[in-house]
C-alpha cells in the first residue's frame, strides 16, 4: 500500500503531491524529525525520485492513505 503525501509550499501556488512506499507513521515521523531539526523535510516517491523541502518554506503536510489504483466507492 502507498502512502499520499501533500505538501504546501510557502508563496507556492501549487502544493507537491509525493507517493512514497513508507507507513503514515513513517511519514509523520520524518516531518516531525526535520521540524525539530530545523533541516529539510526528504521524502522518496515509490519510483525512486527524492524530494526535499526545507523546513522553513513548509505551510503544511497532509498524509493519507492514497486511492490510485481502487475502483468503486469504500465506506
Amino acid at each position: 500500500m502507498t502512502v499520499e503525501v501533500k505538501i504546501g509550499v510557502q508563496q507556492t501556488a501549487r502544493e507537491l503531491v509525493i507517493e512514497t512506499e513508507n507507513t503514515s507513521e513513517g511519514v509523520a515521523t520524518l516531518v516531525s524529525e526535520a521540524l525539530a531539526s530545523d533541516g529539510v523535510l526528504t521524502l522518496t516517491d515509490t519510483k525512486g525520485k527524492v524530494t526535499v523541502v526545507p523546513v522553513a518554506k513548509l505551510a503544511y503536510v497532509e498524509i493519507g492513505r492514497s486511492t490510485s489504483g481502487q475502483v468503486g466507492f469504500r465506506s
